[in-house]
Order: structure tokens, then C-alpha cells, then sequence
């Protein structure tokens, strides 16, 4: 019986390794592969496993308002998010096995093996560091094989690094070899690459360390494949951009036109999504502005004048573009190259939200790259986005990420493309 593993590596950028002289990794060839639109995590894996866009998956970004709420979502982390049918359906249906592991929204996944972070934090502050997995036992059966627990430090925050692909890397090759329980199909992610690009930028030394870092990492989950029959996909899912221009500022734009309101609680200022006529969720290169009570079409005026806004897609855009959901915003707001939304809508550092100095990826509603770095005083991270030196989410040239395979034939693809193939090969063993 054939058997495949899909590798998602983040921030795995063509031109990167182009530049990196690493197209080829001895017998491996690296292709450029065209992402999805927004060129984000939890929507290219959304559109990987329904071989499908944002319309029909519903995965806007990594993060979205729930309206009817008024309340910012992000990484949320219920399989039941992702809308659609699945790449794998049909195979599973005749017997066939799906493990997936590390990607988000894989918490109640119709496949036969998950394993996904998730903590339990404590009712007075720090968290118990555990995975949920399925079966129940897989997190601890593989912990008690490499020794040690996944650490969630090295997957987010200021210390995150290559140890958590290092880890992830190991996991995968243990349970490949164990042939009594390893599924046919095995879907896993390494993040480590992201980190460093986010921190100093693709032209780095210390991204091309975590490069070398990557390969090591891929050779071992390739020598495991290798040795228990796998045929091996490796995609990336974005190419990072370097920063050249200043951040983007949406939320302080609203708030300073009177569309942002606030709160003052013990000094600080918090957005009143119920009493705001707009709101940026920002993501990278994307913001999904949510307008309520306010004329769309004049807010998007207002987006679009702002600096560093390269275009501001409406409705009709969005569905001319496979993006009308109704979690998507009531406008899309694009970054112009090389420049990138930050959430903050404050002015001053006294009148930050006290969990602007944390890492809180569930609190903050936009994601925060600056939580990358430490901060003062000793246990928070920074709150100056000027750090960050790299970013994405953009699509189209320049910003093709990259793809290599041992069993598909040679050439430039879409990431839905790959996702069709990853069908097919399925589809044909069964």
C-alpha cells in the first residue's frame, strides 16, 4: 500500500530560496507554487484540505469578527470553522487513514490521528503546556519516545524558534516508523522558518540559519518517509516580504474620524466593539474592516486614502475574488509592498490594553508580530512594531512560495492545484 506525507513548511518562499542558492536540496527540486489570497496560515490550510477558497472554506485569516458577537476570533482552533468537504473524504470513506498534525483548526477533524497544542491556563496566570491529540494517548506515547514535550515558547512568542519544528520533525518520523499505528496519509507543519524571517527579514543571517535548521528538519521527516514507503509533498504556504515602509495604523485612523470608539477602564483604552462604525482586524498585509452603522463606501474612501493602502476591495471584489464569506469584512484593505497592518488604536504607551505587553494571541483582536520580541520590563514582549522586519500575505510576483515532490510531475502551480493532485493521489490508491 502506497502512503503519503504532506509537508507544510511557513514562510517556505521561492525567490528565498533562490537567493539562497537552495532550489536544490540533492535529489529534491524546488518549484514556485502560487498561494492563496490572503497568502496567510489558517487560510492556506483551510484551502489545502477542501481544495478550495475563501467562499466555500470560510477561513478569511488567521483571525475574524463574529458579528453577531461583536467579538474578534483568532486562532480558534475547532475543525468545524472550516467549511466544505474534504480532500480526503472519499479515501477515508473506503478504509482509508488521516493524521494531521500541528495544523490549525484540527480539533474535532474528520481524520484518524490530531495532535494540536492546547494548553489549559490557570485560573491565577501560566498555563499548563499539554497537546490535545487523538487518539488520546498519541501526545503522551510520543513525548515518553523523544524525551521531552512539545514547548509552546518555542512555537510562539519571544523565544520561538526552530526547536518546535525540531520537535515536530522528530514526532513525525517516530510515528512513521511505527508501522502498527503510523496513518497512510499524514498531513504535518513546520514553523520554524516563519520566526526570524518575521524578526529580521529574508535577507538576514539569522534566516538563513533557521533555513539550514529547516533542511535538517526535512531531511530527517524525507529519510523517514523514505524508509516506510511515503511518498513526500513539501510546499510552503507565503514567501516573506522585507519592511520597507512605515506600519499602517487603521484602527488609530478610525478612532481619531470618531468611527473607533473606547472605553477608559483604570486608564487604559479598550475598543467598544457594540458603540465602533468600524473596525480593522488586521492580519499581516490584509485588514477585513467591519463596518457598522457607518456608509461602507465612504469608509472605504477613508481606507483608501490612508498611506501604505494599496487597494481597498468591496463586496463586489471580494466575490470576483472567491473572498465573499460572511465572515470576511465588509472591506478588505490591502498593504502596498512592503508595508503591513499593526491593530493598535492608542496613542500613547499609558493607554495600552494590559495585554498589549503580553503574549496573548486570543486576546489581542490582530495579530501581533512584535510579540516575537522581549520586551521591558522582563516578562513582557515589545509593543514597537517597528522590529518587525518581514511580512506577507500579499499574492502574485514575487511572492510565490515554493514546492517540491517526489511522485508529482515538475512545474509551476496554484496551492488549490496541489491540493487537487494530493485528491487524486488518494482517489487512485483506493
Amino acid at each position: 500500500m502506497k502512503r503519503l506525507l504532506v509537508v507544510q513548511v511557513a514562510a517556505l518562499g521561492y525567490d528565498f530560496l533562490r537567493q539562497a542558492d537552495s532550489l536544490e536540496w540533492g535529489d529534491w527540486k524546488f518549484y514556485p507554487m502560487d498561494p492563496v489570497f490572503p497568502a496567510l496560515t489558517c487560510t492556506t490550510q483551510a484551502a489545502f484540505r477542501t481544495a478550495a477558497q475563501v467562499d466555500v472554506h470560510g477561513m478569511p485569516g488567521n483571525g475574524y469578527m463574529e458579528r453577531d458577537l461583536r467579538r474578534v476570533f483568532f486562532w480558534e482552533q475547532a475543525a468545524a470553522l472550516v467549511r466544505g468537504p474534504r480532500i480526503w473524504d472519499a479515501f477515508r470513506s473506503k478504509g482509508g487513514t488521516v493524521g494531521m498534525f500541528f495544523w490549525q483548526q484540527s480539533q474535532g477533524e474528520s481524520a484518524d490521528m490530531v495532535l494540536s497544542p492546547a494548553p489549559i491556563h490557570r485560573h491565577h496566570g501560566g498555563m499548563i503546556e499539554d497537546c490535545y491529540s487523538q487518539p488520546a494517548d498519541l501526545y503522551a506515547t510520543l513525548c515518553q519516545r523523544l524525551g521531552r514535550p512539545f514547548r509552546l515558547a518555542h512555537y510562539w512568542g519571544p523565544f520561538a524558534s526552530v526547536r518546535s519544528s525540531r520537535w515536530i520533525a522528530e514526532a513525525v518520523s517516530v510515528l512513521l516508523d511505527d508501522r502498527s499505528r503510523a496513518p497512510e496519509v499524514c498531513f504535518t507543519y513546520l514553523p520554524g522558518l516563519d520566526y526570524d524571517l518575521q524578526r529580521y527579514g529574508p535577507d538576514h543571517a539569522r534566516s538563513l540559519a533557521a533555513l539550514a535548521d529547516v533542511r535538517e528538519q526535512l531531511a530527517m521527516v524525507s529519510r523517514a518517509a523514505e524508509r516506510n514507503g511515503y511518498d513526500l509533498l513539501v510546499f510552503g504556504d507565503y514567501a516573506i516580504a522585507p519592511c520597507t515602509r512605515d506600519v499602517i495604523h487603521l484602527n488609530r485612523v478610525f478612532r481619531e474620524q470618531g468611527l473607533l470608539a473606547c472605553r477608559t477602564v483604570q486608564g487604559r483604552q479598550y475598543v467598544d466593539f457594540n458603540a465602533s462604525h468600524a473596525f480593522a482586524v488586521v492580519d499581516h498585509q490584509v485588514a477585513h474592516v467591519y463596518v457598522q452603522g457607518a456608509d461602507a463606501g465612504a469608509v472605504a474612501h477613508r481606507v483608501g486614502g490612508v498611506s501604505g493602502v494599496a487597494r481597498v476591495l468591496d463586496r463586489r471584489e471580494q466575490d470576483r475574488m472567491g473572498l465573499a464569506h460572511p465572515r470576511s469584512g465588509d472591506l478588505i484593505a490591502v498593504a502596498d509592498e512592503g508595508a503591513w497592518f499593526a491593530y493598535p488604536w492608542w496613542d500613547s504607551k499609558r493607554e495600552a490594553p494590559e495585554y498589549a505587553a503580553h503574549v496573548d494571541i486570543h486576546q489581542k483582536p490582530g495579530y501581533d508580530p512584535a510579540e516575537l520580541f522581549c520586551g521591558w520590563p522582563p516578562g513582557c514582549v515589545s509593543c514597537d512594531p517597528v522590529r518587525v522586519r518581514g511580512t506577507h500575505g500579499l499574492t502574485g510576483p514575487g511572492h510565490e512560495a515554493a514546492w517540491g515532490s517526489t511522485f508529482l510531475p515538475a512545474g509551476r502551480r496554484t496551492l488549490v492545484e496541489l491540493a487537487d493532485a494530493v485528491r487524486h493521489w488518494m482517489e487512485d490508491v483506493r
